[in-house]
């Protein structure tokens, strides 16, 4: 059944286009191709192996980069059929937010910020830009995905603006302003309502996945999330309505329930903006200066309370922490290596380091690197330093 189209949603019949001409599909719009494309590139695949919280080989029960990303995809969609604009702009958007990131979660990223530093620097949503328009190798046509604009823009700005108006480029980290069409991506202004959506999914489903994985590794307790604002009294509800189900099915209901009353919302706070707005098109949307898909104020003071208690409770676990130092060494010292002697590096990838200038070499490296499971890091490291095996 075909839905009524928002005034302020984007149109993939109007979409600003690639950066190569390719024909149009007959069975697919712009953003249906953006959305397949994302989802068929190699990038995507290897999330699978990427460390959400937990390093993705401690328990298949964990969340990964890549179960996250298609849960993230699920509460985008759920929001913008509710709001009626693109819902396929709006999984693409989600599906590619995390395809920058490096093995071991943050941890990882932390390494190879201090590693590049000197080179112009890392950041995992700049690296994604750069998967998408640059490392991925599929077609014969052009280098990258060749996304539309509005997927790009999307990825891009999904957090927000990233420049003032007037601003130049070194304002950005690398990977934008490395881009040679950045200035066409408008960086000065918020993205269009799908992108918007997969900003705030993102928010909803690391909130409440992080609390269930959690409780599911023991780190976290039943008893310590009771008096949460927030969690607490969704837990206490479902105890009491249901109290003889297994401590899994009370963990399941009580997220189910956040995670709807998040997304409830989001939807009332959203159409409470749109409305005052008065924005009738996506350039309207873009030109506001703050986003018009949100959380309430009281959610907003309620989600920041349930932060810090996963930063203080969670992320901060000596189990997690341990995990995360293993993984920062892990990626410290196969970039010194590669960066070091660059013919420790596969074959396809030495070519690029050929004559190439110290800073050029690094990137390389550091492409090479960030596109790494958790577990081929692990095995490349142990191949370079473990002499375990040896006869």
């Amino acid at each position: 059944m075909t839905h009524p189209r928002a005034p302020y949603a984007c149109d993939p019949a109007r979409s600003r286009g690639r950066a190569f001409a390719q024909p149009e599909s007959a069975m697919r719009t712009a953003f249906q191709r953006d959305r397949d494309r994302i989802i068929h590139s190699s990038a995507f695949r290897r999330l699978k192996e990427k460390t959400q919280v937990f390093v993705a080989h401690e328990g298949d029960a964990y969340r990964t980069r890549l179960t996250h990303s298609l849960e993230v995809a699920q509460i985008a969609r759920t929001l913008a059929r509710a709001l009626a604009v693109d819902e396929d702009l709006a999984e693409a958007a989600a599906l590619a937010h995390d395809l920058g990131h490096p093995p071991f979660g943050h941890s990882g990223e932390d390494a190879l910020q201090d590693a590049m530093a000197r080179f112009g620097g890392f950041d995992h949503n700049a690296q994604t830009l750069r998967v998408i328009t640059k490392l991925e190798h599929r077609y014969p046509q052009f280098e990258g995905l060749n996304l539309s604009w509005e997927t790009l823009e999307g990825v891009v700005k999904h957090n927000g603006p990233l420049m003032a108006k007037g601003d130049g480029p070194e304002v950005l980290p690398w990977g934008f302003s490395a881009y040679e069409r950045w200035r066409e991506l408008e960086l000065h202004t918020h993205a269009g309502v799908e992108a918007q959506i997969a900003a705030l999914s993102d928010d909803i489903a690391y909130n409440n996945h992080d609390i269930d994985d959690g409780l599911r590794s023991g780190i976290l307790t039943l008893d310590q999330l009771m008096d949460l604002p927030l969690a607490g009294p969704v837990f206490r509800s479902v105890r009491k309505r249901f109290p003889d189900i297994s401590e899994d099915i009370l963990i399941h209901e009580a997220v189910r329930e956040l995670i709807g009353l998040m997304v409830a919302d989001v939807l009332a706070e959203t159409r409470r903006r749109l409305a005052e707005s008065g924005a009738d098109n996506p350039e309207a949307v873009r030109a506001l200066d703050q986003p018009v898909v949100a959380f309430s104020e009281s959610m907003t003071e309620q989600l920041a309370a349930v932060r810090r208690f996963l930063y203080a409770n969670l992320y901060l676990h000596y189990k997690v922490k341990r995990m995360k130092e293993k993984g920062k060494r892990v990626v410290r010292e196969l970039f010194t290596a590669f960066l070091g002697d660059p013919q420790l590096l596969p074959t396809p990838w030495q070519a690029s380091c050929d004559g190439a200038s110290g800073q050029a070499t690094a990137r390389t490296v550091c492409d090479y690197i960030a596109g790494m499971t958790d577990r081929y890091a692990v095995e490349e490291h142990r191949k370079l330093f473990s002499v375990d095996g040896w006869r």
